[in-house]
């Protein structure tokens, strides 16, 4: 059975299949990060809706964030899907973080290591391996850099 993604997506799960769990995992963080900011986006929206129920612009902007939200959502359930056919324990570091509309986020996503090593050359860090990162690994929680 072949998979058919709700919303349109850059790519499809046969191509997804194709790249490389390090691109993988950096592409499910960088989508994490973006719906954090897109969910606190939604409840700016939604308090300005409140006040101003009849403004089109704040209407619109709101609706369009929904549908964004649900790609992007989709796209991190595909590329999970990838991971688990390439023999990848899932966990909930994997998982979108869910946020109460007055509660804090959920737990912070960790950096890649791509973008721990970069920090790292920024600030002038030494790395501990040859590849030039340090890291450890958890088998519930992921890597520790």
């Amino acid at each position: 059975m072949e998979y058919r993604p709700r919303y349109s997506q850059p790519f499809t799960l046969e191509e997804a299949r194709q790249l490389a769990v390090p691109i993988i995992t950096e592409e499910i963080s960088r989508l994490q990060n973006s719906l954090t900011h897109l969910q606190r986006t939604q409840d700016v929206l939604q308090d300005a809706l409140s006040t101003s129920p009849d403004d089109a612009d704040f209407s619109q902007a709101f609706e369009e964030n929904e549908v964004v939200i649900g790609s992007q959502k989709e796209r991190i359930t595909m590329l999970k899907m990838v991971l688990s056919e390439k023999g990848v324990p899932m966990s909930a570091h994997y998982d979108v973080p869910q946020r109460t509309r007055d509660g804090p986020p959920g737990p912070p996503t960790r950096p890649s290591e791509g973008q721990a090593q970069a920090s790292a050359m920024e600030n002038g860090a030494p790395s501990d391996n040859a590849n030039g990162s340090s890291a450890s690994v958890d088998a519930d929680e992921g890597v520790y850099l």
